[in-house]
């Protein structure tokens, strides 16, 4: 049934109120606006495959939003980009919708795309009830205890989800406790994003026991947090207990040498631990010679980075003379970039070369080149 007819004012007025709700200004072409976007993903997805998506395109128009049209040139693709897009809750609920009938999308990716707490309940439930989503990336938004709850309610009931990020969401200690019980629930979910966020001391309290009762979990980046204290103690002993982390981020927070004591006593227990990065954690030479008791003993840490930690030389010389030590040493790289060292360490570096030959060292003088400083991060099947 065709609606009232309208004045060319009225036209006017909201045609510019649903270009706004769309994410790009009046007077902007949807073409315009999106190009730049285009340009990045021409050549990858192919701009002739458009896809329809009626349910899409009506729920859209039905709230009052012009549907995105990078979401109908994506088409059946398995991955939805829809980064840097300003959503806005109507975007959200029509994007919701559309995603609880859609098969094929298995990567969703809505970094920065304006999107806070109430809208990421309303993506959560229909995450829920997508069977082949298996890679989300909520990061740069705002969600809140409240949606962080909501969104690892969802995450626990869909065990498909395999790799989640969350950067740079302001998420505090109220969201620590769901981020725990999500450790504890969900068993398939291989990698977790918290870094850029505000998880304190309390929130390192409740992650670390969660940690620790972790099952499958391999890769782990909680850096640019602010885990001192007791807390980053409490996370450090979660890490002696799992079994199954291989990759941890824990640089730039506020370890310190009780911290750094803490992850000694932890890689000597640890057998599976392989990439570990502590950089900016203002550990001292003390906090450096406490952690080398542990890789006195390690035998799977393939990559330990340290750098920009007030160590000075002689923390340098306590972790490398733990690895030289340490006859079933796995230590391919030790990056202590940033950090002057004298010539008693160049001289140990020297014998330790000879006793482990592939060993990489970095330091303020020394920039050798390391080429596999990560492991590669496997799409989730």
């Amino acid at each position: 049934m065709r609606g009232p007819s309208k004045t060319p004012g009225e036209e006017e007025a909201q045609e510019e109120e649903a270009a706004t709700v769309a994410g790009h200004p009046a007077g902007v072409t949807e073409d315009k606006a999106d190009s730049d976007s285009d340009l990045e993903t021409e050549d990858t997805r192919g701009l002739g495959e458009m896809a329809e998506a009626p349910h899409y395109s009506g729920s859209c128009w039905a709230r009052g939003a012009g549907p995105a049209p990078c979401f109908l040139r994506q088409g059946s693709s398995p991955e939805l980009s829809l980064r840097h897009r300003g959503l806005g809750p109507q975007g959200a609920q029509a994007l919701a919708s559309a995603l609880i009938s859609n098969p094929h999308v298995r990567r969703l990716d809505l970094r920065d795309s304006g999107l806070r707490g109430a809208d990421v309940e309303i993506l959560a439930r229909a995450v829920s009830k997508n069977s082949s989503i298996c890679d989300v990336d909520l990061s740069e938004n705002l969600l809140g205890a409240v949606a962080a709850q909501a969104l690892c309610a969802s995450l626990t009931v869909n065990q498909v989800v395999q790799k989640v990020q969350l950067a740079g969401n302001h998420l505090e200690e109220q969201a620590a406790q769901h981020l725990a019980e999500l450790l504890l629930a969900h068993t398939s979910l291989k990698s977790l994003d918290l870094s850029y966020n505000q998880l304190n001391d309390q929130a390192g309290e409740i992650l670390g026991p969660a940690l620790a009762e972790n099952t499958g979990l391999t890769q782990l980046n909680i850096s640019w947090n602010h885990l001192r204290g007791p807390g980053a103690v409490a996370f450090a002993k979660g890490l002696e207990a799992n079994i199954f982390l291989k990759v941890l981020d824990i640089s730039h927070n506020g370890f310190g040498d009780p911290g750094a004591s803490a992850v000694g006593e932890a890689l000597a227990t640890n057998n599976v631990l392989e990439e570990l990065s502590m950089s900016n954690n203002r550990i001292s030479a003390t906090g450096a010679l406490r952690l080398g008791l542990g890789l006195r003993v390690n035998q799977t840490l393939r990559i330990l980075v340290v750098s920009r930690n007030p160590m000075q030389s002689e923390g340098c010389f306590a972790v490398l003379k733990s690895v030289q030590d340490n006859s079933a040493s796995a230590i391919e790289l030790l990056d202590f970039s940033n950090i002057h060292v004298n010539r008693e360490f160049d001289d140990l570096a020297s014998s330790t070369k000879v006793i482990l030959p592939a060993l990489c060292i970095k330091t303020a003088a020394h920039r050798v080149e390391y080429k596999k400083e990560l492991l590669p991060v496997s799409d989730p099947k």
